[in-house]
């Protein structure tokens, strides 16, 4: 047997400064605004319809052809990585909806507000109709651009006994909804 000598790829290109990306699709959703939309496609109390909403992954038939969903149809989850379009900065630190209101590193947060504007969503497939996927649990707004779908595969996507940082030390449900927010004051 003999063994292949190792390679060095990544010194042959160099890193790029900028990565442009390119919406592939968008989301239709039943929520067209923040509040009373799920932060988490699997919590759902106290969002608007008290469950996990139907919408509708629509891809750009342009740019994505019904061939690229050959084989999705057998999975009964996908994640959908978005672009947060409404978020237009970030904070180095957030006080999440739950748990004490003690500021948080928002690498140690699901926030939206995040130097990048990547959102990642696991969604249920409920049916493939040519380049749209019908989905539910949608913790997506309305007119969110897509760049890119991926099967989710329980053998490689889930970590059961994961610990969960702070959230681990939290005596309330992950599920509870969210403390109430107070209404931001237009600035006049």
């Amino acid at each position: 047997m003999t063994s292949k000598p190792p390679q060095d790829h990544v010194s042959l290109v160099e890193v790029p400064p900028r990565i442009e990306l390119v919406p592939i699709g968008t989301v239709r959703s039943p929520y067209k605004e923040r509040h009373g939309t799920p932060r988490q496609a699997t919590v759902t109390k106290g969002a608007r319809g008290d469950g996990a909403l139907e919408g509708v992954i629509e891809l750009f038939p342009d740019l994505i052809g019904p061939e690229s969903l050959e084989g999705l149809e057998g999975f009964e989850y996908v994640w959908v990585t978005s672009w947060l379009h409404l978020n237009r900065h970030w904070n180095p630190t957030v006080i999440p909806p739950r748990g004490p209101k003690i500021r948080r590193g928002v690498f140690a947060t699901r926030a939206p507000h995040r130097p990048n504007q990547l959102g990642l969503s696991a969604l249920r497939v409920v049916r493939i109709e040519g380049v749209q996927i019908f989905v539910r649990g949608l913790d997506l707004l309305d007119q969110t651009p897509v760049l890119d779908i991926k099967p989710y595969i329980p053998y490689a996507d889930a970590f059961p006994g994961a610990r969960a940082g702070w959230l681990d030390e939290l005596d309330e449900a992950l599920d509870a909804p969210d403390r109430p927010s107070k209404p931001r004051r237009k600035k006049s």
